[in-house]
């Protein structure tokens, strides 16, 4: 599982159970390298190890998940956390990989010099993890808990400068005598570290923040005149520690293999590298079509027998045309797609599993640099492809401000899960099934075009942004450690999958739910004077929402778009995949004389009753795609981006200027593809 930065960027709450039915609370924080907050989910995980929040004021121990395979680079959030006078345990994750890599770990040794329990484990085959939680349980049944934070050996001259803010962070903080004087030490040899200290203290005291400023300048003058270097003074006593350490417990043998370099060689090559990313993907789309049009046709002919037999049930009347025609033909209509959308995160937990979305990253950090972003916006960037909200929020982890708002600004414009329902409909409607080179066909290279459009117009946004926003700003740098290719886990790619099904009934459902019924109630009302006298297709233009679509059609009418795409793009601001359900509640409306209305049928017969030609053609299905590729189409986006920029500015910039680019894309598709004849 990943936990580069950008995978977790707020705190998860959960409980976990011993095996006698106690369970504990478990707060899952952002990955740290240190204690000096730099973004802002460094500054949640920071808050919660230093108690400065309600919930987590009875901290009772810390679990430290360090990657086995680079043990040095994690002791040192280790041995900062070791000072805060907590009971910590340290587990060695990956420790399979470690041994493949040569390394030999004494972890007994390791335990008594850190004098902290040190558990190997390898969480994605669960070993080790009974006896880490034998051991967390054990601890925290303890009445009384013995810390044994390390004593500095920081020389006289050292000691004697840093006594004063030692003294300081006694009189002004909750931390113990050895968590002081960390903080001294850090603040010291850190302006970052200084700077938090000075932000904190000043919501008490603005005296407060000014005299730890002075002593610490104080500090640095009084070693500076006897030639003590202090810059990074806390990281060079920390590694000179940690490498007696590693000298005693970690000795290299030969590695297994180097499966992972001569694998980079290739799937990271400048050239090779997004050629075999394109050939990955399109395989991808390629199976979610041809795998997933059976479980779909499956649950499609359920949802039809359902909606025939409660009908059946039903007496004729309001009541019955609301279940029928808008809650079961609303909410079904998207249940249809839901194999395609966890075959699409069944694959891409697969990548993330064996470590090829790290590469990925890599591959999209080279494309976006030229826009004059870090390599920070790409796991953001990667993140907004399943939803841009998790996406926007991942965003936290770059520490740049112009960075984060260009991040935030193109991350809609990746292709969400929310827009598969859409672009799944209109290719099985109205894209032809024909195979290319024997292997792919037209609708899975379709879908792949739908999302790198997505990405090729985030590039060029960032660009034309780089030039408004901050242009003063520097971008800043970034370097991300590459995990090692490994065996995916099924258990952990079904949980996954299990978890985002749970997420897209329960959420998505409800919303498509509670619009199917209002959308019904404005596709039925008012009721015409002789119902009998008028065929439902014309009752329907007659209805609230024909009223409403027939008032944009004007506006919508050069896209190739009809007043029921126009309810539907008015709908679909609640969640993209709303204008699915929304076209399947109109046409089972309109068709209500008949039993359930399959929706890609429905829109492929559907004709002009003045010209006798069809509604919907493959032009007009490829501009609403790139419409929805383009378009702000979810106001839960906008939301977030309002809190996350605390400010209306850039929310309304971002439905400005994405609707703007959706119309007129939309608009050049359309009255292009007519212009050639199509």
């Amino acid at each position: 599982m990943s936990n580069y930065p950008g995978v977790t960027v707020e705190k998860k709450t959960g409980y976990l159970k011993n095996v006698d039915g106690s369970r504990i609370r478990v707060h899952d924080l952002p990955g740290l390298y240190s204690l000096i907050p730099k973004s802002l989910d460094d500054k949640i995980a920071t808050d919660i190890l230093f108690q400065r929040l309600e919930d987590s004021s009875h901290l009772k121990l810390v679990v430290v998940v360090a990657d086995a395979s680079n043990l040095a680079r994690n002791l040192y959030l280790v041995t900062q956390i070791i000072d805060l006078g907590l009971p910590v345990i340290l587990a060695l994750n990956m420790f399979d990989v470690a041994q493949k890599n040569g390394l030999n770990i004494n972890v007994a040794e390791l335990s008594r010099e850190l004098r902290i329990p040190v558990l190997p484990i390898v969480a994605n085959k669960q070993k080790g993890i009974p006896e880490l939680r034998n051991c967390i349980f054990d601890i925290i049944s303890r009445e009384t808990h013995e810390v044994y934070p390390k004593e500095w050996n920081l020389g006289d001259d050292v000691k004697n400068a840093v006594k004063p803010i030692h003294s300081w962070f006694l009189d002004n903080s909750n931390l113990g005598e050895a968590a002081c004087m960390a903080e001294a030490m850090r603040v010291l040899s850190n302006d970052a570290a200084l700077e938090h200290w000075i932000i904190h203290s000043s919501g008490s005291s603005y005296n407060c923040g000014v005299e730890l400023n002075m002593l610490v300048k104080k500090a640095r003058d009084e070693l500076m005149g006897k030639n003590i270097p202090w810059r990074m003074y806390e990281a060079k006593v920390r590694y000179e520690w940690i490498d007696e350490i590693c000298k005693k417990t970690i000795s290299e043998g030969k590695a297994r293999h180097s499966l992972t370099e001569k694998a980079d060689q290739i799937l990271t090559h400048r050239i090779a590298g997004p050629l075999i990313f394109i050939i990955i993907f399109a395989v991808i789309f390629q199976a979610i079509f041809s795998w997933a049009e059976m479980p779909m046709g499956a649950i499609e002919d359920f949802i039809s027998w359902f909606g025939d037999k409660v009908a059946l049930v039903l007496p004729d009347g309001i009541l019955k045309d609301l279940i029928v025609d808008g809650a079961i033909a609303g909410v079904g209509a998207i249940l249809v797609f839901l194999p395609q959308i966890l075959f699409l995160f069944f694959f891409l937990s697969i990548l993330e599993d064996t470590g090829y979305l790290g590469r990925v990253a890599f591959i999209m950090d080279r494309l976006l640099r030229p826009a004059g972003l870090s390599g920070r916006s790409v796991i953001p960037l990667l993140s907004s492809f399943a939803c841009a909200i998790p996406g926007i929020m991942a965003t936290r982890t770059i520490q740049n401000w112009r960075d984060r708002i260009i991040t935030i600004m193109i991350a809609p414009l990746m292709s969400c899960s929310a827009r598969l329902p859409v672009y799944t409909l209109m290719i099985a409607a109205f894209i032809p099934n024909k195979k290319i080179l024997g292997i792919f066909s037209v609708p899975g290279l379709t879908l792949l075009s739908m999302y790198l459009l997505g990405i090729f117009m985030a590039v060029n946004a960032a660009y034309v942004f780089k030039y408004f926003v901050g242009r003063r700003e520097k971008s800043s740098t970034f370097v991300m450690e590459l995990p090692p290719y490994r065996r995916p886990s099924l258990r952990w790619t079904v949980l996954q999958m299990s978890l985002r099904a749970k997420l897209f009934v329960m959420n998505a459902g409800q919303i498509i739910l509670a619009i199917s019924i209002v959308l019904w109630f404005l596709a039925s009302f008012p009721k015409p004077e002789n119902p009998e006298l008028m065929k439902p297709s014309e009752a329907i233009r007659q209805s609230y929402a024909g009223k409403i679509g027939k008032f944009i059609e004007p506006a919508i009418e050069p896209l190739g778009f009809d007043w029921k795409l126009g309810i539907g793009l008015i709908t679909s601001f609640a969640a993209r995949e709303v204008l699915v359900s929304t076209m399947a509640t109109i046409y089972n409306v309109e068709g209500s004389e008949e039993s359930s209305v399959s929706l890609r049928d429905a829109m492929r017969n559907d004709r002009d009753p003045v010209t006798g030609k069809p509604i919907y053609t493959p032009l007009v299905a490829i501009s609403l795609m790139v419409f929805f590729v383009l378009a702000c189409q979810c106001m839960a986006t906008v939301a977030v981006v309002k809190r996350e920029t605390n400010s209306w500015r850039w929310p309304l910039i971002m439905i400005a200027y994405m609707t703007s680019l959706a119309y007129i894309s939309s608009l050049i598709v359309y009255q292009g593809g007519k212009f050639l004849g199509f």
